[in-house]
């Protein structure tokens, strides 16, 4: 049950309809952490959809339509998408060597240098989590969580359960 003069908090421990809001809480907690240092290091105009998008990137580039049917979003989604990360300077487009009618989006050394900075920062917060939970606790957490979630759902398409394209 949600009490009305606290909206976003739940009263009610142990309701099944807890754990969702408690993981997606602790997911945000880490994106807005995550954020927040990212500014602070350099990066204050990336956002959560940007590290999804640069993720579908990857290392070797893809067109804007991968970079859609990896994030489970429209072509057009993506090409919004891809055209914020050049105008931010974090990708550009280059021509596929294999294919001239084909454009790649790349990473650029902006972008890398964004994806490096959150996974140290990623590991710092867990760090963080490690000190305030406990190192086992955390462990046990993740060995949980891996227990109960397929191997296959560490995907990148969160729009398109978030009610995306």
């Amino acid at each position: 049950m949600v009490d009305d003069k606290k909206v976003n908090q739940v009263v009610e421990a142990g309701k099944g309809y807890e754990l969702p809001l408690l993981l997606f809480a602790g997911f945000r907690t880490l994106i807005d952490r995550l954020h927040a240092e990212l500014a602070r290091q350099g990066h204050p105009d990336i956002r959560p959809a940007h590290g999804f998008a640069m993720q579908a990137v990857g290392p070797d580039g893809a067109t804007a339509s991968e970079v859609g049917r990896r994030l489970g979003v429209s072509k057009q989604a993506a090409g919004k998408t891809v055209d914020r990360l050049i105008a931010l300077g974090y990708a550009a487009r280059t021509d596929d060597p294999a294919d001239a009618r084909r454009k790649l989006v790349r990473l650029t050394p902006h972008g890398i240098d964004a994806l490096r900075r959150s996974a140290a920062v990623f590991d710092e917060l867990r760090a963080e989590w490690a000190a305030a939970l406990g190192a086992d606790h955390l462990t046990d957490l993740e060995s949980s969580l891996r227990t109960v979630v397929p191997p296959d759902a560490f995907r990148l398409d969160a729009a398109g359960w978030l009610g995306g394209s």
